[in-house]
């Protein structure tokens, strides 16, 4: 039987932010400056298609709120996730809970947002100069970078960690 043989070397690193992201306003700003400013001095490229393709581009994203049900003596009686993949709809969900009188009945309680609760994530895209891809994750806590290759003598990862150290919310 064959054996498996290691065709690349790809690298992982992650920041563990000192205080979380405060709200999915600030969070969003965060990712379309890293789009619109191109920190890490991506570039552009056309794709199998023939189309197009921008530096850096959102490949996923996903935003979980919570909504807390609490009784009469503000105990926790019910909770609900609503993971949703766009921040509109994030808010929107959220809204449709926190008015939904049925279910507050049907929970026994009271419908309370619990904002340090929710998740935020979103993956961005970012096509480096020596033509790989590689990939800045963020959530509410973290900053992971991916999928950059040993062979690029961790240049990517030492632009992105420059940029983090001049970017207050991830000091």
């Amino acid at each position: 039987m064959a054996d498996f043989v290691q065709k690349t070397v790809n690298k992982t690193a992650v920041r563990d932010l000192a205080v979380p992201i405060a709200t999915v306003t600030s969070f969003n700003t965060l990712i379309e400056s890293v789009i619109a400013d191109n920190p890490f001095g991506c570039v552009g490229y056309t794709g199998s298609d023939g189309q197009p393709v921008a530096a850096v581009i959102r490949n996923r994203e996903h935003y979980t709120a919570k909504v807390n049900f609490l009784d009469g003596e503000g105990k926790k009686v019910g909770t609900v996730s609503l993971q949703s993949p766009t921040i509109a709809a994030f808010e929107a969900n959220a809204a449709e809970v926190l008015d939904n009188a049925a279910l507050a009945t049907a929970m026994g309680g009271e419908a309370v947002r619990n904002g340090p609760g929710e998740t935020y994530y979103a993956q961005l895209k970012c096509h480096d100069p020596s033509g790989d891809d590689y990939y800045v994750t963020f959530t509410r806590t973290t900053v992971r970078l991916s999928s950059y290759s040993s062979y690029q003598d961790d240049a990517i990862k030492d632009a992105v960690e420059t940029w983090a150290d001049a970017v207050p919310a991830l000091a």
